[in-house]
């Protein structure tokens, strides 16, 4: 019995020490999503043979670290397109880290469900709406923060 509870702590203890791990790959996608990732990069801020890491990544976060990457990389290019009506296009795809205009546009396609051209005018439609309407509405109905 007292070795089979020292099995579980050992486990347990590994496992923490692995989602720590992971966690700090996460944190360096996130830090380094503009710039070209390769899978052995990222897997050596985790100290983890490539494959071994895609697997566990992909068991705890339920994506692979490529899916992650591209997750960053469309957040951050829909933050810019909200917000920044200088930047065209394709300075918005270089900026995030994407190396072709082609595969930035299908994919912001495929994962937001609009051509980046089309969310950036539904993005000045909904803040030209929002300004027509009382600030304590908004704020009421959780539309905007406080």
């Amino acid at each position: 019995m007292v070795v089979k509870n020292n099995d579980l702590e050992t486990s347990a203890l590994q496992d923490q020490e692995t989602l720590q791990r992971l966690g700090r790959a996460r944190e360096f996608i996130d830090h380094c999503y503009d710039h070209p990732l390769s899978l052995e990069q990222i897997s050596e801020q985790a100290c983890f043979s490539r494959y071994h890491f895609l697997r566990l990544f992909r068991q705890a976060f339920n994506k692979t670290p490529h899916q992650y990457l591209i997750e960053r990389r469309i957040e951050k290019a829909k933050e810019l397109l909200r917000t920044d009506d200088e930047l065209r296009i394709t300075d918005i795809c270089f900026e995030v880290g994407f190396q072709s205009l082609g595969s930035f546009s299908s994919l912001f396609h495929r994962c937001v469900g609009h051509a980046p051209i089309t969310y950036r005018e539904k993005a000045r439609e909904t803040e030209m709406a929002k300004r027509k309407v009382p600030g304590c509405f908004l704020v009421m109905y959780k539309l905007e923060e406080a």
